[in-house]
């Protein structure tokens, strides 16, 4: 079990719906990562749940940036930092899936290629949430969200983002889920303790309102994502050494019929997505040197 070594870094009010992945997300990680953390965010839905100044839900700076640029004003403050002498602020980027897979991917790219000493950190809930649940490229398959066509839904799979990033050789890049906090918290202190290069964490942070929830099942839901290897728990070091952390043994269609956002799923849509898990998952180990079994 990893030992925090500081209080709560979140105030106890913000902004948050009930139930929400993102703050339990930004809570953990301010755990693991402790006082001396400047946190960058572009618009997303932490723009808003951190609050309006003067006013802010979290006890360490925050620099609210566009939507596009959370890899570049990361990469700013880090320069800023180093020319004061402070190399023991950790500068945290905090994006959602739109400022990291879609809108924010040549801003963090060009970060992570220049290999800038921070920790970029993708808390995903699968959707543009925050502007009313539109699709993104992290949405996965099967999902109806509003910008898909009326009586449709999304017939393509979600970007692998965590190759994207592993392909740029950086120093670390993991999975995450609220679902496991200790695993979340473990990670989050490794990154913080390496110093000198790019960081990247991908968090499975639930949205009640888009996922079609009960506030009630956000951990749960997060934890069943793991176990069903539809969001396998793994770490990659320098883009090449891969480490398996959890291996999922429940079939995908208990994950899916526990959301209302997949509920026009017939059978042979399951079967499918299975498949496409399966597909994925089987890459994953021969990566990781392991076998099926």
């Amino acid at each position: 079990m990893v030992k925090l070594k500081y209080n709560d870094l979140m105030n106890p009010g913000h902004l948050g719906c009930p139930g929400c992945g993102a703050t339990i997300a930004m809570k953990f990680a301010l755990q693991a990562l402790g006082e001396k953390t400047m946190v960058v965010i572009p618009a997303c839905c932490w723009g808003v749940i951190a609050g309006p100044y003067p006013q802010s839900a979290l006890k360490v700076p925050i620099l609210h940036t566009a939507f596009a640029t959370a890899g570049a004003a990361a990469s700013g403050l880090r320069a800023a930092l180093d020319m004061r002498g402070d190399t023991e602020t950790t500068v945290l980027s905090w994006a959602g899936d739109g400022g990291t897979f879609d809108i924010g991917f040549q801003s963090l790219s060009g970060a992570v290629e220049r290999n800038e000493d921070c920790i970029f950190v993708c808390y995903d809930n699968e959707a543009y949430m925050n502007t009313g649940v539109q699709r993104s490229s992290a949405t996965p398959y099967g999902t109806r969200t509003t910008t898909t066509p009326a009586g449709q839904w999304k017939k393509t799979g979600k970007k692998n983002i965590v190759e994207a990033l592993a392909a740029h050789r950086i120093p670390y890049a993991a999975t995450a889920s609220i679902g496991y906090p200790e695993d979340m918290l473990r990670k989050f202190e490794k990154a913080g303790k390496m110093k000198g290069g790019a960081r990247f964490i991908h968090v499975l942070a639930t949205c009640p309102t888009g996922w079609r929830i009960g506030s009630e099942m956000s951990v749960k839901i997060a934890r069943t994502a793991v176990q069903t290897n539809a969001f396998p728990l793994y770490e990659v070091e320098d883009g090449i050494h891969y480490t398996l952390n959890f291996r999922g043994h429940r079939k995908v269609k208990e994950y899916l019929t526990q959301q209302g956002r997949f509920n026009h799923l017939t059978d042979s849509d399951i079967d499918q997505a299975q498949k496409m898990v399966d597909a994925e998952w089987r890459l994953l180990l021969r990566k990781a040197g392991l076998t099926s079994a």
